[in-house]
């Protein structure tokens, strides 16, 4: 019989397998938010100005971002999260006039593409390193970015337009590629609501940065900086020490005595070394930031597999030793990637990165897969190995917005990013009360695992609702439960009942409970924001009619898994990589299948339990909200008399089942090998419609432009003729790539609900 164990006895068994070693630590139980009213906003957390390598300033990417009128996009939320390293130029320099302020006006002889040493001077630059007072590069390093120039712009920018702005960052991560994280500590205090702005040029901020700042030092593998966040060649200024309590510290290998931090040498084992420093960051972040601090993997799937003598990707076992080091802070993964109209969707690509031992190997899956990592987008794949463990681990999207590749950033098309809140976006339940959204609640909110990500608008609303029915005076009905849900959905909040849960939290039942699931989404009507108004190309092959900007939502599938518990670091199944290269993506786009797949990436209990659509013989029903009048759906199921601990979770898109080149015969998103413009003989779907009011590419073409109706100048094109689902297809033909690919293909994933099951396997993760 199945016997349950406490969390003080599973963290003393891991503990006891660990023993003394430093590169991992025992698990623990994450803290959910505190349970008070709040509602889903929109935000976005990667993305770049020209302090690191993005194209417009601080300015005017969160007027991108947040602003309400014609050519932006609205966010609720916002965090401006550059590159770890160093930059060489000022984005707090606006580009315009428009773009000016009191407290810091529009310079014309300068912009944001004008160098720190040329606007600052040279002299104020900090640091050593190779860069600092001395150097002839004029680089900063990011840590003096934030804490001294970005952090107080975008204070005062918050006040000014009392937006929930706050900074991150985006870390070169030691061992790895990139992650977004950020610390709050200290930032945008609640003194700044009635804070009386300048009325002439400079501000003195109210909050600061330092820990952010302190951090981007210490840990980011970026940032070679030896000053202790000191004036060049000085002791004075910050004089940071990286020491983490408990830890090797000034007795390791790495420990660098001048920076007062870990400097792992370059070579032989590098990538492990750099693993085990990025653990004691979140060790530094639990011990001193516990409640204010975030670290999500980004587009982790592309730097390809981890590589031990380099700094390249994550494997499965790098990010279990993230959870279990701090479940509070390392809590999921942004395995749906920004660049989403790049060449190669994501930046995924076959043969992309050079290993230690100068091989090329692929972005882990090759590809995404509608717009998703195979991490995230794989059925039983990495995601649902970490959930079947129990742990908090959550799905997370961003823009990565840099810049629009061949267009300028005021125009509607794109060959490389889209804006933030253009077409990604993650919606986070943020408790607020009656207060205002603030950098607290939005990490509390992330944290909580209560978040659905959706792209091109495809859906904006979302309840997500599971609760249990017991024969007798415990027996609830469908329509209660879905009741429940309806008032979450219409109301743009979640449920708050006994015996029930939503997004991110835990279900403990009884064994024979029947859980009723009861999900409402909404699919707004009218456009999104896409610049095209021609039908879908990729729905075009199946017969199916749709403009690209008012996309329509197709199916929804309920994918469940069984929770077997955390899996023992040393142990077979805790540690492998996903097959590489063609042991993965062929040559021809096929895949191999999760046969192949070591197990400690999969789930093979994961599989799709339900599919709801229109006119499936799983119909949703379609409502009008009492609220605002908007068309809602809504679908309800039992999963009766459960034994077993597990979990349901939900994805959807416009795309039906068996799209050529786009899903499987289950409705399995296919690899975007199809629509990768890099490699032009891949790429498979026509784009035929030939409008009145198509730009050419050296044209701009702005909001104020209108939409265009046929398919766009810079389409990639057959560079010969091919034989397609649709039929031939001349040379020359224009084909599906770029943005019009990620405008055609479209979904959203929810977080899981857990269901416990005394006497079960205990998911041990959530409380």
């Amino acid at each position: 019989m199945p016997f349950r164990f406490s969390q003080n006895q599973i963290a003393l068994a891991v503990v006891a397998v660990l023993g003394a070693s430093t590169s991992v630590v025992a698990p623990t139980v994450a803290n959910a938010a505190t349970k008070v009213p709040g509602t889903y906003v929109a935000g976005d957390f990667h993305n770049h100005t020209t302090c690191s390598d993005g194209a417009i300033s601080m300015q005017k990417l969160v007027k991108k971002a947040t602003g309400k009128d014609a050519g932006t996009w609205g966010l609720d939320w916002f965090v401006q999260a550059g590159h770890g390293g160093t930059g060489n130029r000022n984005c707090t320099l606006a580009e315009d006039a428009s773009l000016g302020t009191p407290a810091y006006p529009y310079v014309s002889t300068m912009g944001p593409t004008t160098t720190w040493a040329n606007s600052i001077g040279q002299a104020a630059i900090k640091g050593d390193g190779g860069f600092g007072a001395t150097s002839p590069t004029g680089n900063m390093w990011r840590w003096q970015s934030i804490q001294e120039f970005q952090y107080p712009l975008l204070e005062y920018l918050s006040a000014l337009s009392n937006v929930p702005l706050f900074m991150g960052m985006e870390s070169v991560v030691a061992g790895h590629e990139h992650t977004s994280m950020s610390i709050i500590t200290g930032q945008m205090p609640t003194s700044l609501d009635t804070v009386t702005l300048p009325t002439t040029a400079g501000y003195t901020p109210q909050g600061n940065a330092n820990a952010l700042a302190q951090w981007s030092y210490c840990f980011d593998r970026g940032d070679t900086d030896t000053s202790r966040g000191n004036y060049t060649g000085t002791a004075n200024g910050n004089n940071w020490n990286c020491s983490v309590t408990g830890s090797l510290n000034a007795a390791d290998v790495s420990w660098n005595a001048t920076a007062q931090k870990l400097m792992p040498a370059s070579g032989t084992g590098v990538g492990t070394k750099g693993h085990n420093k990025t653990l004691e960051a979140l060790k530094w972040m639990a011990e001193n930031h516990p409640n204010g601090s975030y670290y999500v993997p980004a587009h982790l799937e592309r730097a390809g597999q981890f590589d031990p003598n380099g700094n390249q990707g994550f494997n499965v076992e790098h990010l279990r030793n993230f959870n279990n080091t701090a479940p509070n802070i390392a809590f999921g993964f942004e395995t749906q990637p920004g660049h989403g109209a790049s060449a190669n969707r994501g930046e995924y690509q076959v043969l992309r990165n050079t290993f230690s031992d100068t091989l090329k190997y692929d972005s882990v899956g090759g590809t995404t897969y509608g717009g998703t990592g195979v991490y995230g987008a794989m059925v039983g794949g990495v995601w649902d190995a970490l959930l079947g463990e129990g742990r908090n681990f959550w799905f997370f999207a961003s823009s990565d917005w840099h810049n629009r590749g061949i267009f300028g950033p005021d125009d509607r098309r794109s060959t490389q990013d889209f804006q933030p809140g253009e077409y990604q976006r993650n919606y986070t339940m943020v408790r607020k009360g009656s207060d205002k959204i603030r950098p607290q609640t939005v990490v509390d909110g992330l944290r909580s695992g209560n978040n659905f990500a959706s792209s091109g608008q495809l859906i904006d609303r979302l309840a997500l609702v599971a609760c249990s029915s017991y024969a007798g005076l415990g027996a609830r009905t469908n329509a209660a439960v879905e009741a429940l849900a309806v008032n979450g959905a219409v109301n743009n909040t979640d449920i708050s009942a006994t015996g029930c849960a939503t997004m991110g939290e835990k279900l403990v039942v009884r064994p024979g409970a029947d859980i009723i699931v009861s999900v409402v989404v909404r699919d707004p009507a009218g456009t999104n924001n896409s610049p095209y108004s021609f039908p879908n190309p990729s729905l075009a092959q199946i017969g199916v009619t749709q403009p690209l900007n008012m996309p329509v939502l197709d199916h929804i599938d309920v994918i469940r898994g069984m929770v077997s518990g955390y899996r023992t670091p040393g142990a077979a199944d805790y540690s492998g990589e996903w097959p590489r290269n063609t042991n993965w993506l062929k040559t021809d786009g096929s895949t191999a299948d999760l046969s192949v797949v070591p197990a400690a990436a999969k789930n093979t209990t994961a599989a799709l339990l339900k599919t709801f659509s229109a006119a499936s013989s799983t119909p949703w029903t379609a409502f009008t909200s009492s609220v605002d009048g908007t068309q809602f759906l809504k679908m309800t199921f039992r999963i009766p008399a459960v034994a077993a601990s597990q979990y349901v979770r939900l994805r959807g898109t416009n795309m039906p089942a068996a799209v050529p080149y786009e899903t499987d015969a289950n409705g399995n998103p296919l690899a975007d090998f199809y629509t990768n413009a890099q490699t032009a003989a891949n790429l498979r779907i026509p784009c035929n419609t030939v409008g009145t009011n198509v730009p050419a590419n050296g044209v701009s073409w702005t909001a104020a432009s209108g939409l265009i109706d046929g398919c766009p100048a810079h389409l990639a094109k057959a560079p010969a003729a091919i034989t397609t689902a649709s039929g031939p297809v001349a040379a020359g033909q224009k084909m599906v790539s770029y943005d019009v690919a990620a405008w055609s293909d479209l979904w959203f994933y929810s977080n899981p609900i857990y269901v416990e099951v005394s006497g079960s396997t205990l998911v041990a993760g959530v409380k």
